[in-house]
């Protein structure tokens, strides 16, 4: 029996050219009992992998090849659990160890780490076989003899292959003779990189991208045929027909690797208590304490602690006290250190989670659905996500929890990043070496393309692009275009999900250092560790949570108070912004279609801004939910519900389901589903959706509603909206997170806006909007914005009090496009000390470089040492940064000082932002009859004409150029219509025209005077 044990998959980046799971259903297709995954230097695939094979009837093998310091590469497969612990500990040395990207370990490395693992001697790259290709045949038997020392004997394989080449089998010979003569066990494999021949192409476009190469110039690195394939039993019979024991040992290896997944061995880290106490008596004191403070003695309280009780059952009956109070404890960190924290997502559905203080949504007020966040049929970990301020306050929590459990004992976890569209293309195309504008043009096109589209619509698709689609390069475009779609590219690192456990996280999954400094990640992604039991908790970083943070602060510092967790309800003025669609910088609602949608819900009160939040969604649009709830909104349509029985449900959304929740109750409700059913149906329709499962679903959900009486009309009815909705629903518990941080943010745009400006400013990028809208939006609602100024300005946007105690907001200095922080912060330390006394000081004390001057002087930040704009470049342009001495000053300059236009122009080019006018201010269009022509021969060819209408006259300069392109309409048209540039000039007012056009409709004869 042969079993292949060193299949490598798209998981050895660049390499591989074929997912894990198609090695798992290639080895059932071929009948394989078994079968190994040994990717590079991880095991990153493994999950997956495992996944796949025990679906297919097949034994899956775990193992890595690891890339030795000389470059050799050296297979290890699993025996047990201590040999798993000690691979994934050997890996986390060799990642840790090195720089990122180039891990590799000494023959001295492994010996720590040898018990519970069998050695292969690895292919062509490994240490034997290139030692005999290159005749250092003493070299190769003193490996394998440190090798049989380190694994002993029985745990050591001398790996020999035929791929058919002839350099292969001299040094195949040569392994046998090594193994005949240690009296080691020899072991055949193919080391396949696909599972079938035609991944070979693929294979070589690995190695072009590789390689930084394409086919053309790869030469010796592509390979030399497509042997590098899964073959089945009867192909590696037929190849080893000399070797009988070679294949025969390969099954009596797999029968011994006993490991699986399954033992990882994983557990969640222990929560310090207090002596005698159990985790969840602790945690039943904490909660009963968060009860009293949340709901006192008030209506809720008895609703409350009747569902604090029920859910402390289902979390001590699961054994998840632990969790919880590990949970806790982040946040409470956050609390102890200022740091604004709030849970959010299905955790939000739990009371738990409320009277702990990590979500700030009231589930009992809310009348929220517990099992939509934890069940005890699910069997998985809840998932907490826990927002944070994006920045410096969230990498402080992350570091806090490094602290708590160890730089070995915790992890970021990773994101696999795939190739897509544009990035799949672009690689292809560089590989097969079609030109740049070729490259371009098709990485532009293919996003509008689906890869799951036929051969016919891609080759109609390539035609559009402009390519020959009979032209082999191009055929070979679509084929590989489509082929790579999905395969890893390279790993990356979640925005925010962490792992911890009990001891060390490198005897569960390798570690390996994060492109940022201080961080590990994990070789397994969210999917992965759901999949295995590991637990993950969110840390996400959110923009608006360090806009909320900041604004609080500045409005601390100019002496006022604004509690989050107390804002005044349902604030009058607060609901006329977002009646008003008043809504640029808010939190969810300031988009395009929010804001078109605003005006029509006219929210009133906070669960309507709920229901904003929500509306704008997938699911509620194509469910074809939002044009109903509108109308009933707006009382132009009756509100009905499919059966008597959802009016409690769907009361408050007008009988128009929106949220999952209320598909869940549905299900409960008119089909007497348990809440554990119901989230069974959302999984059934969820984004992984299985056609048999919801069938199965659909027939258990009519069945439900027959036994209830509901027929008809109604259970269709019914049954349409959850399974077109369950899909794309949005969760409510989600909803009503987002909109306390959207009614948050819209408070302070409100009431605070100086501080709420500042802070938006200072964390930008975000959102929809760049600064230079948010700060003509803070004008327009009469907020005062300073300019850049180096003897105010601090680096980040600050407020200070103007014209009557009114707070102004001053630009920071990060605004200065092409400053460096440093510089920006030197200036500020610099002037503390004394104020610039000239530009030379400044530029001498604060060590600027030229550019950084120059642009301080084009945007006005110069201003306070006594010059112009001009007057300042004039003098930044003189001077040299290292002199020790101020040169002698001139007669000035001799520019002339900007005009407004040039003003904005150097304002957007060095910050990207004005405080002037707005552009569109000096643009302007108007229309009239023409009443005077003029072209004065001293004018050199420009044209002057005046324009009346019912307000009198406009006067309009038409540039030589600009009148030979519209020379017949401004000629014979008696009345036009003109766009341009409004110029004023000692209090004459002019517009210079842009575009010039005839008003047909109005012509008649109307006397002008012409060119007289």
């Amino acid at each position: 029996m042969f079993i292949e044990l060193h299949a490598q998959s798209a998981f050895s980046f660049l390499e591989g050219a074929e997912l894990p799971e198609a090695f798992a259903g290639a080895a059932a297709r071929l009948e394989m009992p078994a079968v190994a995954l040994v990717d590079r230097d991880g095991v990153y695939g493994a999950p997956r992998f495992t996944r796949a094979a025990l679906d297919a009837g097949v034994k899956p093998i775990v193992g890595s090849e690891l890339t030795l310091a000389d470059g050799t590469r050296l297979p290890l497969l699993v025996e047990d659990r201590e040999g798993y612990q000690n691979l994934c500990r050997l890996i986390t040395r060799m990642k840790l160890g090195a720089p990122k990207g180039a891990a590799a370990a000494t023959l001295d490395d492994l010996a720590p780490y040898a018990a519970g693992l069998v050695c292969l001697t690895g292919g062509a790259r490994g240490p034997l076989a290139l030692r005999l290709a290159g005749g250092d045949v003493e070299g190769a038997r003193g490996v394998l003899a440190r090798l049989v020392t380190m694994f002993g004997r029985s745990n050591c394989y001398v790996e020999v292959q035929r791929h058919l080449e002839r350099e292969q089998e001299r040094v195949l010979q040569g392994l046998v003779t090594l193994a005949r003569e240690a009296q080691v066990p020899l072991i055949a494999t193919s080391q396949p990189l696909y599972a079938r021949p035609e991944g070979r192409l693929l294979a070589d476009v690995f190695t072009c991208i590789r390689e930084k190469t394409d086919l053309d110039h790869a030469g010796r690195r592509l390979s030399v045929n497509g042997e590098c394939r899964l073959r089945s039993g009867r192909e590696m019979t037929r190849l080893f027909h000399d070797l009988p024991d070679a294949l025969a040992n390969t099954g009596e290896l797999a029968m011994r690797l006993a490991f699986t997944l399954k033992d990882l061995g994983y557990r969640f880290p222990d929560f310090p208590l207090p002596p005698g106490e159990t985790p969840l008596e602790h945690l039943r004191e904490l909660v009963e304490r968060g009860v009293r403070a949340r709901y006192g003695t008030g209506p809720l309280v008895t609703r409350a602690r009747r569902q604090v009780a029920h859910e402390l059952d289902v979390i001590g009956r699961l054994d998840l006290a632990g969790y919880f109070l590990i949970v806790w404890d982040i946040v409470e960190y956050c609390r102890a250190n200022d740091i604004l924290v709030q849970g959010r997502g299905s955790a939000a559905n739990s009371a738990v989670c409320y009277a702990l203080g990590i979500t700030a949504v009231d589930p009992i007020g809310m009348e929220l659905l517990f099992e939509r966040f934890l069940s005890e049929a699910r069997g998985e970990w809840p998932d907490i996500d826990i927002d944070l301020p994006s920045g410096e306050r969230r990498e402080a929590v992350i570091q806090y929890v490094y602290r708590r459990y160890g730089r070995l004992g915790a992890g970021m976890t990773a994101n696999v990043i795939t190739y897509r569209g544009r990035s799949a293309a672009r690689e292809v195309g560089k590989a097969l070496g079609l030109p740049r504008d070729m490259q371009d043009r098709l990485a532009r096109l293919v996003s509008n393309w689906g890869y799951q589209d036929s051969a016919d619509l891609l080759t109609k698709h390539l035609a559009e692009a402009g390519c020959d689609p009979r032209h082999p390069r191009i055929r070979h475009f679509a084929a590989l275009w489509m082929r790579i779609q999905d395969l890893p590219r390279h790993l990356g690192q979640h925005s925010g999900g962490m792992v911890i456990a009990a001891g060390r996280l490198d005897d569960v999954v390798p570690l390996e250092p994060a492109t940022m400094p201080g961080r590990v990640v994990i070789q397994w992604d969210k999917d992965d560790c759901a999949g295995l039991g590991i637990i993950k908790i969110d840390l996400l970083g959110l923009g608006m949570m360090a806009v909320l943070q900041d604004s609080l602060t500045l409005v601390g510092e100019t002496g006022g108070s604004v509690d989050l967790a107390h804002l005044p309800p349902d604030d009058p003025a607060v609901y006329r912004s977002l009646q008003q669609a008043d809504t640029i910088g808010v939190f969810q609602v300031e988009s395009r279609a929010q804001m078109a949608t605003l005006p029509r819900i006219h929210p009133e009160r906070f669960y309507d801004l709920v229901v904003q939040v929500a509306i704008i969604r997938p699911g509620p649009i194509v469910g074809q939910m939002v044009h109903p709830y509108v109308r009933r909104r707006r009382g132009r349509e009756a509100v009905t519900y499919p059966h008597p029985s959802l009016e409690p449900i769907l009361k408050r959304t007008l009988g128009v389901p929106l949220f999952q929740e209320q598909l869940l109750r549905m299900a409960m409700v008119a089909a007497g589903f348990t809440a554990t059913e119901a989230e069974e149906l959302r999984r059934a329709f969820g984004f992984k959706r299985s056609e048999r499962l919801m069938a199965d679903v659909e027939t258990k959900l009519r069945a439900g509603m027959a036994r209830q009486g509901i027929h008809g009309a109604a259970a269709k009815e019914i049954v349409h909206a959850i399974t077109s909705f369950a899909l794309y629903g949005f969760p409510e518990s989600h909803a009503s997170s987002f909109a306390l941080l959207a009614y948050a943010s819209a408070y302070l745009k409100v009431h605070h806006p100086a501080a709420f400006y500042a802070a938006l400013l200072n964390n930008q990028p975000m959102g929809f909007y760049h600064p230079a809208t948010i700060i003509k939006d803070a004008q327009r609602h009469g907020l005062r914005i300073l300019p850049i100024d180096i003897a105010r300005s601090q680096w980040l946007c600050t407020i200070e009090q103007g014209a009557g105690a009114r707070p102004v907001v001053r630009l920071g200095l990060r605004y200065v496009r092409g400053l460096r922080e440093a510089a920006a912060r030197a200036i500020v330390r610099a002037r503390e000390e004394r104020p610039f006394a000239s530009i030379h000081d400044l530029a001498r004390r604060a060590g600027l470089e030229r550019d950084e001057l120059t642009t301080l002087a084009a945007v006005g930040a110069l201003a306070p040492l006594g010059a112009t704009r001009r007057a300042s470049l004039w003098e930044a342009a003189l001077l040299d940064p290292g002199r020790l001495f101020e040169p002698p000053r001139g007669s000035g300059s001799p520019l002339a000082e900007m005009t407004e236009g040039e003003r904005l122009v150097a304002d957007y080019a060095g910050t990207g932002v004005t405080l002037g006018r707005h552009p569109m201010a000096m643009r302007v269009r108007v229309a009239g009859s023409v009443i005077v022509r003029q072209r004065p021969g001293t004018a050199k060819g420009f044209v002057f004409l005046s324009l009346e209408d019912e307000t009198g006259i406009a006067n309009v300069i038409v540039t030589p150029q600009r009148f030979a392109r519209h020379r017949m309409a401004l000629v014979t048209e008696p009345f036009l219509l003109v766009e341009g540039i409004v110029q004023k000039q000692d209090d004459v007012v002019s517009v210079r025209a842009t575009r010039v056009e005839g008003l047909s409709p109005l012509a008649h004869n109307v006397p002008s005077h012409d060119f007289g």
